[in-house]
């Protein structure tokens, strides 16, 4: 499977942003989809996911309430809806997806297939 991170950019504090994470070579059938990101100087964290099959959707608590994860089934495709964006949001973010179990979720070496990455950028 492929994955293809899209949508990042630069935008102001307060806005919404969309990002996509389209899969190819495969489907993303009963694996976990997870978006990640990564700022400057700072470890990889989990922002959320679900499982693609259906259940209950994760976040990390600094995005609760903000940021929403949801799918296109027919486009194959995750998105990452940001509302409300902070400067402290700014990073690359990631598209993952495997098969963690849901205690290691949070945990990026829990995850086979890597988008590249799309860069989102917050100003105040």
């Amino acid at each position: 499977v492929q994955l293809q991170a899209s949508g990042g950019g630069l935008v102001q504090a307060g806005d919404s942003l969309r990002l996509s994470c389209a899969a190819s070579g495969g489907t993303f059938g009963t694996y976990f989809v997870a978006w990640f990101r990564q700022a400057p100087g700072k470890e990889r964290e989990f922002v959320g996911g679900f499982r693609w099959s259906g259940g209950t959707t994760y976040y990390a608590d600094s995005v609760k309430g903000r940021f929403v994860i949801s799918k296109d089934r027919a486009k194959n495709t995750v998105y990452l809806e940001m509302n409300g964006l902070k400067p402290e949001d700014t990073a690359v973010y990631y598209c993952a997806t495997g098969r963690p179990i849901i205690s290691a979720i949070r945990g990026s070496t829990a995850y086979y297939y890597w988008g590249q990455g799309t860069l989102v950028t917050v100003f105040s």
